[in-house]
């Protein structure tokens, strides 16, 4: 974390700017695409935006991490030793990992809904045994927790220009869009950790099934029916794109461009992904430096719009919303 986004949000603790600051290399180091558009957020937001995420990449490497010699039991007892520890600080705004203090300032700060955090870590937790997903509607219970609440934990520290119940469900829609733009570059990853986050009844419906994609990384071979499932995974995605999008003119002004920049960038990972041949089984799809570029010069563009435009009338505030403000 800068000296100046620290000071810019009022954080004046010492042990408290160093848990930022550890939240905003986790977000630096494992969301390069978000982390830069997180760059486009007004200077006092981003200490924020880096302990909600940097909390969640905290949880996700327990679980996820690649490299990690935990066995799943020693996995289970670390994820519940982080919930014990993020149960007690949301109460007492404390915390004993660096990550759970600043995600605990932070929603206090924020006023955002403890049971938020709850449904995240339950998804989380079901990481440790669940390995594949028959429907679309069993993914989208695991992503209610595991994406939708991210973007709804955002939406405080974003702001709102409408009733902030009416942009929840495009805020919640964007984060699953997020994820399951992930979901699709990272089925070879995701393959090799033991799951499979593409739901069963989509690939069935194209003949594909495990064991294929299995075969096909085990390979390197391709095949033109896990392909057309691949397709119609990328198709599913960007209709949920589509879910979110109206959700970024409900925001503040100032804070559009940064959800504007990450919208376009993730959907570029498709486009990226389309263009390399939907062989994301075999490697990772990447949006090119130059046009990541490129999107973030916008933003920047939009940005200076924002600064130099009337601000918007005051909306009424709805009932329940006071003590966030």
């Amino acid at each position: 974390m800068t000296r100046r986004e620290l000071d810019a949000a009022g954080i004046a603790d010492p042990a408290l700017r160093t848990a930022y600051t550890t939240c905003r290399k986790l977000n630096a180091r494992h969301g390069r695409t978000y982390f830069l558009a997180t760059r486009l957020l007004p200077v006092e937001r981003r200490c924020a935006v880096h302990a909600l995420y940097g909390f969640a990449r905290w949880a996700d490497d327990i679980v996820d991490g690649l490299d990690r010699r935990e066995t799943p039991d020693e996995r289970d007892r670390l994820l519940k030793v982080l919930e014990e520890d993020l149960a007690q600080g949301l109460r007492r705004r404390g915390g004993d990992e660096p990550v759970v203090r600043a995600v605990a300032d932070t929603a206090e700060r924020y006023a955002i809904d403890p049971a938020l955090f709850t449904d995240f870590m339950a998804s989380m937790r079901a990481d440790l045994s669940v390995t594949d997903y028959p429907t679309y509607r069993d993914l989208r219970g695991y992503m209610h927790g595991s994406a939708a609440v991210i973007g709804l934990q955002m939406l405080p520290v974003l702001g709102t220009v409408t009733d902030r119940t009416e942009a929840a469900p495009h805020a919640a829609a964007l984060g699953v869009a997020f994820q399951l733009t992930n979901f699709l570059r990272d089925v070879g990853e995701d393959l090799q950790r033991g799951r499979v986050y593409l739901p069963a009844d989509l690939l069935a419906a194209h003949g594909v099934d495990r064991p294929l994609l299995e075969w096909s990384r085990r390979t390197g071979r391709r095949d033109p029916r896990i392909r057309a499932a691949l397709i119609a995974a990328a198709e599913l995605t960007r209709g949920v794109y589509r879910e979110a999008e109206p959700g970024i003119a409900m925001l503040e002004p100032r804070t559009r461009p940064c959800i504007r920049t990450a919208f376009v960038l993730y959907g570029g990972i498709l486009d990226a992904i389309a263009e390399d041949g939907y062989a994301v089984l075999h490697r990772r799809s990447v949006v090119p430096r130059r046009r990541r570029a490129a999107t973030a010069a916008a933003g920047l563009l939009r940005i200076l719009a924002a600064r130099t435009a009337p601000p918007p009338p005051p909306r009424p505030v709805a009932v329940g919303e006071e003590g966030a403000r």
